[in-house]
């Protein structure tokens, strides 16, 4: 019985060990795909190649009829819906949409989310030192050199966050 279990374990382990290296190179395949076709998508810090592919997919064969930011929100179903009553204006997101691309687009906002309290942090430390805004928002335009700048610049982008 132990051995028949043994041997077992090993076949899983090497069809483990097969099907991790056929989704790597799946992987990879995607990533050329969507490099080829649109290599501006994974520039973005936060976009991998399964994201990319999964916004490719939802915009479609005609990505014209996309006019404009607000229209692929609504494709995504992330666009503000209003369900207001009188005299007060609420808004809603909307349910409907690509899920797929909802769910694509979700790993994508984490991550600006993260770098926008690694800014924050930053700018907090800054006036803790006794920096003015001014001083803070000038030392990190583009095109300045600052220690700021130069250490952002140093951090890999994230590919597959998906």
């Amino acid at each position: 019985m132990e051995q028949a279990t043994r041997v077992t374990l090993c076949l899983l382990a090497q069809r483990i060990g097969q099907l991790k290296g056929q989704i790597r190179d799946l992987e990879r395949r995607l990533a050329e795909l969507v490099g080829r076709h649109f290599p501006q998508l994974l520039v973005p810090v936060g976009i991998g190649p399964d994201s990319a592919a999964t916004l490719l997919i939802a915009m479609g064969d005609n990505p014209e009829r996309l006019r404009s930011e607000a229209s692929f929100a609504s494709l995504c179903g992330v666009s503000p819906v209003e369900y207001s009553s009188g005299g007060q204006r609420r808004y809603r997101l909307n349910r409907g949409g690509d899920r797929r691309a909802n769910a694509a687009l979700y790993p994508i906002v984490q991550s600006r989310l993260r770098f926008d309290t690694r800014t924050r942090t930053y700018y907090e430390r800054r006036i803790g030192e006794g920096k003015t805004r001014r001083e803070i928002i000038s030392a990190t335009r583009p095109g300045k050199s600052s220690a700021w700048s130069d250490s952002c610049s140093q951090v890999p982008a994230r590919r597959g966050c998906d």
